[in-house]
């Protein structure tokens, strides 16, 4: 005989069980319309995977899990998609949630189920992935994924938890005494995936058909079916743990530290049908009560409206409003219009006569009788206090998340205070803080990259910048640096190199003419021209020096590099070589001019030759001087 050990706290309210425990389970009718939500799960929504108009068959996938905490989605029957956009949503906030609209064609006809057959020889990894794609999660009403809680491993003892204790709700009884072969069979498969050394299934005393049915279907497993004591909240994790096995989870540990891992029976039933047979969550078990005509417990598609199955169970005048879970822990419907969850095990009719508004509160007179009932060993009335204060940081230094909010503090509370809407509160704002800072630290984290990364571009184009400046200095340290001359001598230089090269192209030149031999008077004009020159050009050599300084400021800027100098330099050769050309050439064509015309004018005397000529020269200098500037700016805006 199994000792079990008592939790701190708790209550007795009335359970109000037998009213929908009298008859077997039924399959729902489909409504006309499913609002199948995307958030089915402890995390994020699913992503929808289809679109409007699509044909869907039941079973159908219809939501991409979105992280490691999301489910994915099903389509409960057959049918078209009409419409995918926020809808109402059964959860206490009263916000939309967005929703699959699915208007089924009477057929409910099956996606082809594919069994996971050799799941005994399958590592553990891939039936767990098959688990997830089946959007299996925990039915007890934490909707947590269940391949998640099923990676857990070394593990002393498995717990089903069968206890149900909340008030009106009999899913799970009734799935125990009709289908407790199915459970088991999800009993095994978990077993096999977890190995654990030790499998207990812990039933409240309550329900003694569901006991004989779970050890029935238990013979010859190794099994252990326990009957607990019947006192709220047995069903919780932590308390459920404890009865059975004398360990207590400390705050801030998970029961698997510990070496035990807790399963609800509806999660393992949908386990077993997953697996052996290759379908996915599509549907569960509700409990219809309260203010109905037939109470009873219904197989409902997921995405039923509430107002839809509360009609269906026979509504009575008077009914205010719809509870969704129990009395304790559960929450009144914002809108009837919200399809069910995963999550939703039970919906209760309410009305004045079966369940009386609660009174105004009064002032905490510190009695003490909520620390008493509180199952999880808090002090509930200092915890509202710092929860009506505001004082989240101090709530959650007297460990605010250790409450359950199963309700038995309020319950016992003689001034009615609502003391777990006040947690609730508490806890919300918490994490809406704790949702800012995160969104703040990755803003600030953005903004603190995009800083950096604007200084290091700033750091990269100035590092370029530095090396192509190295780079230009190197070249140009490399060349031979011209020598500086006075701008006259450079003048002057070109022009005696230029009548040297004219002087020595000229027989060249004369010979492409055909013309007489030379004559003597040919002889005395030659002489006369090149003397000429020469006085042109000792002429030149005589300017003053600050013209010759100015000419030099033109033609050889200041800080003027040895690449630039030597492109004037080029260009005061060519303009003079040209212009010696142009002057030998003229000077022939003249000669043989005056040779073939027998009549022509008097010859010039060699005064008049000589002024021309010096006037030939000066025209020809400025003409090079201006050509070796031109020259110069140009090779300037090239090296910009």
């Amino acid at each position: 005989m199994r000792v079990l050990h008592a939790f701190h706290g708790g209550v007795h309210p009335p359970e109000n069980k037998t009213q929908s425990t009298g008859t077997p389970i039924v399959k729902a009718p489909v409504p006309p319309r499913l609002y199948v939500p995307m958030s089915q799960s402890l995390g994020n929504a699913a992503l929808p995977c289809v679109a409007v108009g699509d044909k869907v068959l039941k079973g159908q996938k219809i939501g991409e899990a979105d992280g490691r905490l999301s489910a994915a989605v099903h389509a409960p029957t057959s049918g078209k998609i009409v419409e995918i956009a926020p809808h109402a949503y059964a959860h206490p906030s009263g916000l939309a949630e967005l929703c699959a609209v699915i208007e089924p064609d009477g057929l409910d006809a099956w996606i082809e189920c594919t069994p996971l057959a050799n799941w005994q020889t399958l590592p553990a990894a891939d039936v767990r992935a098959f688990l997830a794609e089946m959007g299996v999660v925990g039915l007890g009403g934490a909707v947590f994924p269940t391949h998640l809680k099923l990676s857990a491993a070394s593990l002393e003892t498995l717990i089903i938890n069968g206890a149900e204790c909340e008030p009106f709700i009999s899913c799970d009884d009734m799935l125990m005494r009709e289908r407790a072969s199915d459970i088991v069979a999800g009993i095994a498969i978990v077993a096999h995936l977890m190995r654990p050394k030790e499998i207990l299934i812990g039933i409240e005393d309550n329900k003694p058909e569901a006991i004989d049915a779970m050890r029935e279907a238990c013979e010859g497993t190794g099994f252990e079916v326990v009957a607990v004591p019947t006192v709220y909240p047995s069903g919780g994790a932590k308390q459920l743990i404890r009865l059975l096995t004398g360990k207590e989870v400390p705050h801030g540990t998970r029961s698997t530290d510990m070496g035990v891992q807790c399963l609800n029976v509806a999660t393992v039933y949908t386990v077993g049908r997953a697996v052996e047979r290759g379908e996915p969550v599509t549907s569960r078990i509700v409990t219809l009560t309260g203010d109905v005509e037939r109470p009873h417990n219904v197989e409902a598609l997921i995405g039923s409206p509430a107002n839809f199955l509360i009609d269906y169970a026979g509504r009575r005048a008077g009914v205010s409003e719809v509870l969704m879970g129990g009395p304790m822990m559960g929450f009144a419907l914002p809108s009837e219009d919200a399809g069910i969850t995963k999550a939703s095990n039970c919906l209760i009719a309410k009305s004045p006569a079966l369940l009386p508004e609660r009174p105004p509160a009064m002032p905490c007179i510190r009695c003490g009788d909520c620390a008493v009932a509180c199952p999880a060993q808090l002090q509930p009335m200092d915890l509202y206090w710092f929860a009506k204060a505001k004082n989240f940081g101090k709530a959650q230094e007297w460990n605010l998340f250790d409450c359950i909010e199963c309700g038995a503090c309020s319950y016992v509370c003689p001034s009615q205070i609502p003391l777990v809407d006040y947690y609730r509160f508490a806890k919300g704002d918490i994490w809406a803080a704790e949702r800012d800072k995160k969104a703040a630290d990755r803003a600030r984290t953005r903004h603190e990259f995009r800083q950096f990364r604007v200084e290091r571009d700033k750091e990269e184009k100035a590092r370029r910048l530095a090396e192509r400046a190295a780079a230009k200095d190197l070249a140009a340290g490399s060349g031979q640096a011209a020598p500086s001359a006075p701008a006259d001598d450079i003048k002057a230089a070109a022009i005696r190199a230029a009548m040297e090269r004219a002087a020595s192209k000229q027989p060249a030149a004369s010979a492409s003419v055909a013309v007489p031999a030379a004559t003597p008077n040919d002889d005395a004009k030659k002489a006369a021209i090149e003397a000429a020159m020469a006085r042109a050009a000792a002429r030149k050599a005589e300017k003053p020096a600050g013209e010759a300084q100015r000419s030099a400021n033109v033609t050889q800027p200041a800080g003027m590099d040895d690449a630039k100098k030597a492109a004037i330099q080029a260009a005061l050769d060519r303009a003079a070589a040209r212009k010696a050309e142009k002057q030998a050439a003229d000077t022939q064509e003249q000669g043989s001019a005056n040779r073939v015309k027998p009549a022509g004018p008097a010859t010039m005397d060699d005064a008049k030759k000589a002024a021309i000529q010096t006037a030939m020269d000066r025209a020809a200098a400025r003409k090079a001087e201006r050509e070796a500037q031109e020259d110069a700016g140009q090779k300037d805006k090239n090296h910009r």
